[in-house]
């Protein structure tokens, strides 16, 4: 039997093991966050049509990217001057960099884009595991599209294809009112826009302007 000064020994290396196992991923998640650098604009121009279907854009990181809304039903067509709350759409996109997570949402156009858009309908997506079968598709206010394994466990779900930078987002239309914006007075859109691991980023800010039906 080990003596008492032997027991004594192994605390501090217990107690440091310990330490490691809830710093690493610690470290794991913030370390990518803090040592982003910001690629620049997504370089969108406004779009030719009031209400277009699709956008695309070159980023000040060479990267093309385009995005579209579609309707969820076989043949359908989506207006998007006149939604609807509690309509479906499905937001698809190509040319991402899925290194970074994305949310997709309808949010308030900002003035200077290189403001963050927002406030946006239905807020920052939920960041809680949900368990539900493989294939379901979950409709909701805000998508968040994030590939990193450690983000899975609080609910992102994946790009599509992660060498095309693909996703589809299925976006629940949400109440056009929140805290200190209306998107019936203020102008909206549907965005895609980089996640909190690179909130100030705006390379990635594509957006499909809309309007509430009256």
């Amino acid at each position: 039997m080990s003596s008492p000064r032997v027991r004594r020994r192994r605390w501090p290396w217990i107690v440091l093991a310990a330490v490691v196992v809830l710093l690493v991923p610690v470290a794991i998640l913030a370390v990518p966050i803090l040592t982003h650098q910001n690629q620049g604009s997504a370089n969108q121009e406004a779009p030719v049509d009031e209400f277009p279907l699709e956008v695309s854009a070159t980023g000040d990181d060479g990267r093309t990217r385009d995005m579209m809304v579609l309707s969820p039903e076989a043949g359908g067509t989506i207006d998007t001057s006149a939604l609807e709350v509690g309509q479906r759409l499905i937001v698809s996109g190509s040319g991402y960099d899925s290194s970074r997570g994305i949310y997709v949402a309808i949010c308030v156009i900002p003035d200077d884009p290189s403001v963050k858009p927002g406030p946006c309908v239905g807020g920052v997506p939920d960041q809680e595991q949900t368990d539900v079968a493989a294939g379901t598709v979950q409709y909701a206010p805000s998508n968040w599209i994030n590939d990193d394994w450690a983000w899975k466990l609080f609910g992102a779900r994946s790009y599509d294809d992660l060498a095309a930078g693909t996703f589809t987002a299925y976006l629940e239309v949400g109440d056009p009112a929140g805290d200190g914006f209306d998107c019936r007075v203020d102008r909206c859109a549907i965005y895609s826009r980089n996640d909190h691991t690179a909130l100030n980023d705006r390379v990635q800010d594509l957006y499909i302007p809309i309007r509430y039906a009256d």
